[in-house]
C-alpha cells in the first residue's frame, strides 16, 4: 500500500486551498500550485495569495499559523515537475472536464510512478474523467470529495472505479483517517455521490414545499430543525451559508445527470425568486445575504427574511408553530401534527426519507454509510435510516402511501423490522440482502456508545458517569446539558477517584458531545446569587478546588480527552490532568473574565506553575504571572489544540488526535503507557513578585481603557485577577503553597460574585450567549 508522505494539491481556490491548509495542519508537506497569472512579476501570485488570504479566513483553516511553512507555493508552468516527490496529487480546478484532461495528460507525464491522483470534483463522473486516458493513470485515478469546509467538515467521500489499483482508496483513506481526521465512506461512480446527491433532493424538496404551502422562511426552518435532529439554520438558514448562487448551479447539474425517472424530477423546478435574489447580490451569508439579511440602516441591526411569495423583505418574526413546540425531539409527532407545521414536516421529511431508501444501493455499500455520509457531511445528529427507525418503519410507509408517494424497495424490505437492531449489546444494520449485518469499527476506534450497550455503568449519578473500558482502564464521562459543571459532577469525580483507586489502573476523562464541557453552571450560580446564598456558592468554590487538587495527586494516571469546547471549569479539569490527549478541533479557555469571575478551581496557579517550568520561557517571578495574566484577562480561547499548546493550555508532550473517532482509545493507551512506575505530581512551591507586578499589571488594563478597548468592569475583574496572580501580600522571598492561591483565588471569586457588575454579565450571558462589556 502507498504510503502518503508528501502532497501536492493543484488549484489554489477556495476549495484547493483550503485543502492544502488541512493537509498542512496533519504535519504533511504540501506543494500547492496555481495558473500564472497574465503578466504578473510574482509568477507564484495566485497560490501565496490565496496561502496569505487563508491566514485571515474566519473560521480559520489552519490550526496554527505555524503549519504554513509546511505548504510551498508554486506554478503549474514552472513546478509541475515538482509532484514528482509527491505520493498523492489532488486536482481542485474548475468543473470543465477539458481543463481536467489537459491537466491530468501534464501530472502524468512527471508524476511518480504508483503515486494517486485524485480529483476534488463534486458533479464529473470518474468514468468520464478518465474517460481516454492511459490505463495505468486511470488505475491510480481517484474521487476525493472534501465537504467545505475540509478542516472542520469530517466526511470524506471516496470513489474508485472497475480499473482502480488494488490499494489506492486503502491508502488514501488511512492517510485521511489518521491524518487528516476524516470518516471515509466509499461511494459509487453516481452523480453527487451519496451526500450531495440526498442533500440537494432534501434542500429542493423543502424549498418548493415551503413557496407552495405558502409558510415563512422562519416557520420552514423551525420544522425542518430541532424535530428531526437538523441544525437550527434549517434549510433556507444553509442555503445562505453555503451560497445561493451556489444552489442553482448544483441543481440543475444534478437535474442534468440524473435518468429521467429519478424522483428528483419530481420536484425539480427552477427558482425565480432565488434568481432574482442572486442577480441583486444577495448570495448569502458571503454577500449582502439571502434569504436572511442584516439591515443596518439608521445605524441599527434589524434582523429580515425575505417574503416567499413576494420577494419583500420585512422584520424577522420568530416562528411560533405549535405542532414544533409539541413535538420538541420527536421526528413522528412532528410528521403526524394537523398544523401546516406537520404537513410540511410530513411532506419534505417523508420524500426525502424515501428517497434515501431509493438511492442507497445504487450509491453506497450500505445503509450505515449513507447516514455518516449524511450526519458528518450535512450536520445532521441522525442520519435519513435512523430517523426512519425513530419515525417506525411501518408508520413512514403508511404515511407515503396515504401521500402518494411511492414506497422504493428497500423501504418495503424493512417493513415490519427495523433498520437497525441490538443483539447481545451489538449494534446490526438491514443489509440490501434483506439481511442483517454487524456494524463493524475500524481497526483502533473505540466508541463509548459501543461501550454503554454492553455494559452497566461502574459509577456515578445524573451528572457523570465511570465506565469500564477495558484492560484496567476507568472512563469518567460527564452527561449534563453542554457537560456544564455543577456539584454533582465534582462528586462524580470523588467518587470516581475512589473507585479506580481500588478496582483500575487509570483514568481517561471523555464523553461524545459536542463540547466537552463549557464549564460551571452559570444558571445555578446566578440563581444563588439572586437569593443571596453566599455560603453556599463559596462552598461550591471550595469544593471544586479539593475535588480538582485531589484528581491531580490522585496515585494513579489520569488522561484528559476533550473535543469541542473546554472553556472555564472544563478547561480546569484537563489542567489537573496527567495529560491530555485532544481531539484536534478542541477550543479551550479559561473564559471567566467574560462574564465577570476570574478562574477558582486552580486555574490561575496551574496556568502560573506551566509558564514557571516551560523551559522555552523566559524565568523570572515577573514573567510567569504576566504571561498568564495576558491570557486570562482576556478570555483568550486557543481555536484549535495546536493553539492550545502554544498557550500552554496544554503542555508540549500532551497528544493531539485528529480524528474524533479514534480519540478514546488513543487516550486510553496514553493512560497505560504511563501506569509502569507512576509517581503523582510533586506539590509546586510558587515564588510571586506581589504588589510591584499587581500594579504593573493594574496599569496595563488602564491603558486599554484609556484606548476604548477595556471597560469599566474589565478593570475591576482585571483588578482581583492581578491580586492572584501577582500572589496578594508577598514578594519574591516568600514560598506560597499551592493553598495560598487557591485561597486567594477563592477570595477574589466571591468578591466579585457578590458584585452588581458580575451578576449583569452572568445573566447577560444566559439569556444572549454573548458576553456583555459594562
Amino acid at each position: 500500500m502507498t504510503t502518503i508522505k508528501q502532497v501536492a494539491v493543484i488549484g489554489a481556490g477556495v476549495m484547493g486551498a483550503a485543502i492544502a491548509a488541512h493537509i498542512a495542519n496533519s504535519g504533511t508537506p504540501v506543494l500547492l500550485l496555481d495558473i500564472v497569472p497574465e503578466g504578473a512579476k510574482n509568477r507564484n501570485a495566485v497560490a501565496e495569495g490565496a496561502v496569505a488570504k487563508m491566514l485571515k479566513t474566519d473560521p480559520a483553516p489552519f490550526m496554527s499559523k505555524r503549519v504554513t511553512k509546511l505548504i510551498t507555493c508554486g506554478n503549474i508552468e514552472d513546478d509541475l515537475d515538482k509532484i514528482a516527490k509527491c505520493d498523492w496529487v489532488i486536482e481542485a480546478v474548475i468543473e470543465r472536464l477539458d481543463i481536467k484532461q489537459d491537466l491530468y495528460r501534464k501530472i502524468d507525464a512527471v508524476r511518480a510512478k504508483g503515486s494517486v491522483v485524485s480529483s476534488n470534483t463534486s458533479t464529473i463522473p470518474l468514468a468520464t474523467l478518465i474517460d481516454g486516458m492511459d490505463e495505468s493513470f486511470a488505475q491510480d485515478f481517484i474521487i476525493t470529495h472534501f465537504f467545505n469546509p475540509p478542516r472542520y467538515m469530517r466526511l470524506l467521500e471516496l470513489v474508485g472505479s472497475g480499473v482502480t489499483r488494488d490499494g489506492v482508496i486503502d491508502a488514501v483513506a488511512d492517510f485521511a483517517d489518521r491524518k487528516l481526521g476524516k470518516t471515509c465512506v466509499t461511494c459509487h461512480d453516481e452523480p453527487g455521490f451519496i451526500a450531495n446527491r440526498l442533500g440537494v433532493y432534501w434542500i429542493q424538496a423543502a424549498m418548493v414545499e415551503a413557496m407552495d404551502r405558502k409558510l415563512t422562511v422562519e416557520e420552514a426552518d423551525s420544522v425542518i430543525g430541532r424535530p428531526f435532529g437538523i441544525p437550527k439554520t434549517g434549510v433556507f438558514g444553509l442555503m445562505d451559508l453555503v451560497g445561493l448562487d451556489l444552489m442553482p448551479h448544483v441543481q440543475s447539474s444534478m437535474a442534468g445527470l440524473l435518468d429521467k425517472s429519478d424522483p428528483f424530477h419530481a420536484i425539480y423546478r427552477e427558482s425565480k425568486l432565488v434568481s432574482k435574489l442572486i442577480a441583486d447580490g444577495y448570495t448569502g451569508r458571503k454577500g449582502k445575504g439571502g434569504f436572511y439579511r442584516l439591515n443596518r440602516e439608521g445605524g441599527q441591526k434589524v434582523k429580515e427574511s425575505v417574503d416567499l411569495q413576494t420577494g419583500e423583505f420585512a422584520k424577522s418574526e420568530k416562528a411560533r408553530l405549535g405542532s414544533v413546540r409539541a413535538a420538541g425531539k420527536d421526528p413522528r409527532k412532528m410528521m403526524e401534527a394537523s398544523d401546516k407545521g406537520g404537513e410540511y414536516g410530513r411532506a419534505v421529511m417523508g420524500k426525502t426519507l424515501a428517497y434515501a431508501a431509493f438511492i442507497a444501493e445504487a450509491a453506497a455499500n450500505s445503509i450505515v454509510d449513507v447516514d455518516d455520509a449524511m450526519k458528518l457531511g450535512y450536520a445532521w445528529k441522525t442520519g435519513p435510516f435512523e430517523l426512519i427507525d425513530a419515525i417506525g418503519v411501518d408508520a413512514l410507509i403508511s404515511m407515503l402511501e396515504e401521500d402518494g408517494v411511492e414506497v422504493p424497495a428497500l423501504l418495503k424490505k424493512a417493513a415490519g423490522k427495523s433498520f437497525y437492531k441490538v443483539k447481545d449489546g451489538d449494534l446490526y444494520y438491514l443489509g440490501f440482502d434483506g439481511e442483517y449485518a454487524k456494524v463493524t469499527r475500524p481497526d483502533g476506534v473505540i466508541l463509548l456508545e459501543d461501550i454503554k450497550r454492553k455494559s452497566e455503568r461502574v459509577a456515578g449519578n445524573r451528572a457523570a458517569s465511570l465506565w469500564d473500558i477495558g484492560d484496567g482502564v476507568a472512563c469518567l464521562e460527564f452527561h449534563t446539558k453542554m457537560n456544564a459543571l455543577d456539584a454533582d459532577v465534582l462528586g462524580a469525580i470523588k467518587t470516581s477517584i475512589r473507585t479506580v483507586k481500588k478496582q483500575f489502573k487509570a483514568m481517561v476523562i471523555y464523553n461524545e458531545a459536542s463540547n466537552f464541557s463549557a464549564g460551571a453552571n452559570l444558571g445555578l450560580a446566578l440563581f444563588a446569587a439572586n437569593i443571596a446564598a453566599w455560603p453556599e456558592i463559596e462552598n461550591l468554590v471550595e469544593t471544586g478546588q479539593e475535588t480538582y487538587k485531589a484528581l491531580k495527586y490522585s496515585p494513579f494516571p489520569v488522561v484528559g480527552a476533550p473535543s469541542g469546547l473546554a472553556l472555564g471549569g472544563g478547561c480546569e479539569v484537563l489542567l489537573h490532568c496527567d495529560a491530555v490527549q485532544a481531539h484536534g478541533e478542541t477550543y479551550i479557555g479559561l473564559v471567566e473574565p467574560g462574564v465577570g469571575l476570574i478562574p477558582a478551581w486552580g486555574g490561575c496557579k496551574e496556568m502560573i506553575r506551566r509558564w514557571a517550568e516551560n523551559p522555552k520561557f523566559v524565568k523570572g517571578p515577573m514573567a510567569p504571572s504576566a504571561k498568564a495574566f495576558e491570557i486570562i484577562s482576556v478570555a483568550t480561547v486557543a481555536k484549535s489544540a495546536m493553539e492550545a499548546k502554544e498557550n500552554l493550555f496544554f503542555r508540549e508532550t500532551d497528544g493531539i488526535t485528529m480524528n474524533r473517532n479514534r480519540l478514546l482509545a488513543d487516550a486510553k493507551e496514553r493512560a497505560l503507557s504511563m501506569v509502569d512506575g507512576y509517581e503523582a505530581p510533586e506539590e509546586f512551591t510558587y515564588r510571586l513578585p506581589g504588589e510591584a507586578a499587581r500594579v504593573a499589571f493594574e496599569m496595563a488594563v488602564d491603558g486599554f481603557h484609556r484606548l476604548g478597548k477595556a471597560t469599566d468592569y474589565d478593570r475591576v475583574v482585571a483588578g482581583e485577577l492581578a491580586n492572584v496572580l501577582a500572589g496578594g501580600d508577598t514578594d519574591v522571598t516568600e514560598e506560597l503553597s499551592e493553598d495560598d492561591i487557591l485561597e486567594l483565588e477563592r477570595e477574589g471569586f466571591m468578591r466579585l460574585v457578590r458584585n452588581e457588575g458580575t451578576m449583569a454579565r452572568v445573566e447577560h450571558m444566559l439569556l444572549t450567549g454573548k458576553p456583555l462589556r459594562n
